[in-house]
Parts: C-alpha cells; sequence; structure tokens
C-alpha cells in the first residue's frame, strides 16, 4: 500500500474529520446493541434474530478486504475483465450453492459452528481437528488484517504502525466485546453502505474523466500493443499473467470458492445467526446479488485509471491515483473511510468466529467432560467477551512480524488452501452419503490437511505457477475425497437415527412432512 502515502499528504482538514466522525459512528453503533447480549447465544449468534439483508450485507464486507479494493483495481489495470472473474466466477455459484443446498442442513442442525455440524455428522476427533485448524487460520488473519490497518493509517495519516494497530483494536474490541454478533453485522452494515459509495462516487468520477465506456475502449485501445482481449470476459493463461486458467475455473471457481462460503466459520456463522431458515437462505442470495456488484464498483475504475493515466509504475496505484487526482475534499476522506470499513468489517468478523469456535468447539466439551455439566449461558457469555480481548490483544502483539511478507494477500490465501479442499470433501460426503463413516471423515480430513501443508512446502517443486495454493485446494480435495470413501467402506456405518438431520434424505423427508 505505498501508493497511498502521497495521497494521504494531500488529505484537507474536512477529510480527517470525516474519517474521525466515521471510527466514533462505527464505534457508538456496534456498542448500542451491548443491551440486547443476555446469554451465549445472544453473544455468538445474535440470539438467532438477524434479518436476511444484514446477512448478505455483512457476508460481502467481511470478504470484501481494503487489499482486495487495491489488488482488484490493480489487477483490472494490468489485465481487464478478466479480473472480474474473481468476483463472478469465484463468489456467486458457491453463494448459490451455499443457499440451497448447505445451509438447510447447518441451520435444522442447530449448531454453533461448522466444527459442531461436522462432530455431529462424524466424531469428536473430526470436531477437534478442524476447529484447531480454523482457530489457527482465523488467528493468523486477524493478525496479518492487523497489520494491514497499521500499514493502511501509517500511509495516511503517518500514524506510528504500532499505534494504528491498537488503535483499530480498541475500536474493534469496543463493540465487538460488548454487542458480539449482532454488533458486528449490524456495524458491518454501515461499512457495507460507506464502502459502496466511496467506490460508487469513484466510478462515477473515473469514467467522467476517461469518457464513459467508449472513451476508455478508445484510450486503451490506442496505447501501444493493446487489443481488444483487453475487454472480453476469459481466463486467459498467457506469459505474464499471475492467474493461470486451470487453476481459475477448477480450483477457485469449483473447489476453493465453495469451500470458502460453506466451510468458513466467518462466512457461515451470518447464516447461523438467522432469525429463520428463509432468512438464512436469502441472505446468501443477498450476499450474491451485492457480490455481482464489486466488479463494477472496484474493477471498472481501475480499467478507468488505464486510460486516464497508462504509464501508472505499479498497477496497485490505479485506485490511489484517481483518488488523488479526481476526488474533492470531503470525499476523499469518505473513501478513505470505505477502505478502513473494509479493514475493520473483517477484522471483527475473523475475530468474533476465532472467539466462537474456541468457546464451542474446545472449552465447551472439556467442560462438561471434567464437570459432568453443560456451560452455563452466564459462564458461556462471560468467556466469550473476554475470549474476544485476550484473542485481540494476542494477535495485535503478533501482528508486527507481518511487516516483512511481501503479498499478504497470497499469505492468507495459502492458509486457506490448508482445509478447504479436506473440509469441502467431508461435508459433501457427509451429507450426500449415508455411507461416510465417522473414521472415514476424520482419515479424510487428517490426511488432506497433511498433504496440503506438504504441497506447500513443496511449492515451486511440484507446480509451475507462483500460486501454488490454486491447485492444493484441488488435488487435496481429491485425494480427501478418495480417502473418506475409501476408509469409510471398511469402516462402521451410523445408524439411521443417528443420521437424522444430518443428511440428504432425512431432510428433504422432513421438508415434506412439515409442509
Amino acid at each position: 500500500m505505498d501508493e497511498l502515502q502521497a495521497i494521504g499528504g494531500g488529505l484537507h482538514p474536512i477529510d480527517h474529520v470525516i474519517i474521525g466522525v466515521y471510527m466514533i459512528g462505527v464505534l457508538f453503533i456496534g456498542s448500542y446493541f451491548a443491551k440486547y447480549i443476555h446469554s451465549s447465544g445472544d453473544f455468538f449468534l445474535a440470539g438467532r434474530s438477524l434479518p436476511f439483508w444484514a446477512i448478505g450485507m455483512s457476508i460481502v464486507v467481511s470478504d470484501i478486504g481494503a487489499i482486495d479494493l487495491i489488488a482488484g483495481a490493480g489487477g483490472a489495470y494490468d489485465r481487464g475483465l478478466a479480473q472480474a472473474n474473481f468476483d463472478w466466477i469465484g463468489s456467486v455459484p458457491a453463494l448459490l450453492i451455499a443457499a440451497f443446498i448447505f445451509v438447510p442442513y447447518y441451520w435444522r442442525a442447530g449448531v454453533y459452528t461448522l466444527p459442531e455440524f461436522l462432530g455431529r455428522r462424524y466424531n469428536a476427533s473430526t470436531r477437534w481437528v478442524n476447529a484447531l485448524v480454523l482457530l489457527v487460520f482465523m488467528f493468523a488473519t486477524v493478525s496479518i488484517l492487523l497489520w494491514t490497518s497499521a500499514v493502511f493509517l501509517n500511509n495516511v495519516l503517518h500514524w506510528n504502525p504500532l499505534t494504528a494497530i491498537w488503535v483499530t483494536a480498541v475500536i474493534v474490541g469496543c463493540y465487538a466485546i460488548s454487542g458480539g454478533l449482532a454488533a458486528v453485522v449490524m456495524t458491518d452494515v454501515l461499512q457495507l453502505v460507506i464502502m459502496f459509495v466511496g467506490t460508487g462516487a469513484l466510478l462515477a468520477l473515473g469514467m467522467w474523466e476517461v469518457g464513459g465506456w467508449d472513451g476508455m475502449v478508445e484510450k486503451v485501445l490506442a496505447q501501444p500493443g493493446e487489443s481488444e482481449e483487453y475487454f472480453r470476459l476469459l481466463v486467459e493463461h498467457k506469459e505474464g499473467t499471475e492467474y493461470p486458467w486451470p487453476g481459475m475455473v477448477f480450483s477457485l471457481g469449483i473447489i476453493m470458492s465453495t469451500a470458502y462460503f460453506v466451510g468458513n466459520q466467518a462466512v457461515m456463522q451470518r447464516a447461523l445467526g438467522a432469525r429463520s431458515e428463509w432468512d438464512a437462505k436469502a441472505g446468501m442470495l443477498t450476499a450474491g446479488l451485492f457480490k455481482m456488484a464489486i466488479p463494477v464498483l472496484v474493477f471498472l475504475p481501475g480499467m478507468a485509471a488505464r486510460g486516464i493515466f497508462p504509464d501508472l509504475e505499479s498497477p496497485d496505484g490505479a485506485i490511489p491515483t484517481l483518488i488523488d487526482r479526481l476526488m474533492p475534499p470531503g470525499l476523499k476522506g469518505l473513501m478513505f473511510a470505505a477502505f478502513f470499513a473494509a479493514l475493520m468489517s473483517s477484522v471483527d468478523s475473523y475475530l468474533n468466529s476465532c472467539v466462537t469456535i474456541f468457546t464451542g468447539d474446545i472449552y465447551r466439551p472439556l467442560h462438561k467432560r471434567f464437570t459432568g455439566n453443560e456451560m452455563s449461558e452466564k459462564l458461556g457469555l462471560t468467556l466469550g467477551r473476554s475470549l474476544t480481548a485476550f484473542v485481540l490483544v494476542a494477535a495485535a502483539l503478533y501482528a508486527p512480524r507481518f511487516a516483512d511478507s511481501a503479498a499478504l494477500y497470497d499469505v492468507i490465501q495459502t492458509l486457506l488452501s490448508l482445509f478447504q479442499g479436506p473440509t469441502l470433501a467431508i461435508l459433501m460426503l457427509g451429507i450426500f452419503w449415508r455411507g461416510a463413516t465417522a473414521w472415514g471423515g476424520f482419515a479424510g480430513l487428517v490426511l488432506g490437511v497433511t498433504l496440503t501443508s506438504l504441497l506447500n512446502i513443496l511449492g515451486d517443486a511440484v507446480f509451475i505457477s507462483d500460486d501454488p495454493y490454486l491447485f492444493v485446494s484441488f488435488w487435496s480435495f481429491w485425494a480427501s475425497l478418495g480417502v473418506t470413501m475409501a476408509v469409510s467402506l471398511v469402516t462402521t456405518k451410523k445408524t439411521t437415527e443417528e443420521l437424522e438431520g444430518l443428511v440428504y434424505g432425512s431432510v428433504v423427508t422432513r421438508s415434506i412432512k412439515s409442509e
């Protein structure tokens, strides 16, 4: 984000006021929901009261971070409309699959977390492994996002990185600790509005300056070496292209995107907190509608920058240059508020989900095992708030360790690849194949995660791509699928009663009876 540094010095006093008002507003709205939190269910799942529109908006803004805004527009500046596939191929189909196939099972199982669902479908060992892997991923992601916030605020407002980390941590902590998931989701709603208004204003100014779509096409095609290929919505593998088409289509489009939206606690927790099954499904569909707008709001400004400023040193300078050259005082501050909104929404989402998994899948089973009693609602609420503070402080202390990481986006994608393929494999088999056994699912998950770790370590020695995570998830999915099926064929299956509400046939039957 070095491109943002020059812009930070050009902020008008009104921009600083807008940024300050935004921070105070987020703090107030998030903390407001503390009065509705009376139990652990209220804290972790918002008392199952979330409406579909809030779920959809929260999922989108949690998924889109400041890194995505910069890198997405930079990719469009460099490669054109092909970059839109990360949202159209990489999000929309997966959200449809999540809404109509997976959400009904999670919802009717009445679980708090995805590891809890896997524990019911398979066994406690599968639950523990999945929970531990997710905890590592989520803690690392919170730390990375806090460091990203430090870089952002240092470049824009010239804050000391450590000061920036703790300011972000305090603001997020105040409403995440007091209001739980309800505060996180409703704050995300505000942040999505700000993000869309900011990027919408930048889109309008950029397209006006470049002369509209026709003017953009004319100016880009007039540049040496350009052709109409730049404007085609295709995934191409050509020299210099960062993302090879096999990885984009087969891994991103089929495995990674589906696994992200159906096997990621930070995404699915919103659906689990819905006030009805209908709201849970509609929330995922609403997220899909909003995601379709992201390429227009983010990638088109990047393409407009290609026509207006064709000689930028780095493609990632597209959005910062447009902000610096085109946005008047006031709107510039709003745009930076949008960047900060994208950062904070991702931090609060992974923070809340990390604490939910630890409390529900690690502490709760241990509490019952050693005391013989279920954890009380009061203890769950106290533990949830205490752990939120602890995890946030620990992540803030750990965040500076990522200062030497050049590509934080790739770090997050690599962490995701550790569990995406294996988790999707055992989820699909668990829901659609009654023959999947407890130890089959456990073996598929453990060997799958082991394989992903090995493939990421080997990296270039195995794959020709600079981004092996695109292929790691693909091959680990098929490996986990095969191992789960093989072990299931020689181990004891669960009874029909044990699978009630957890597999395809029983859920369909229950739906017919309820009608």
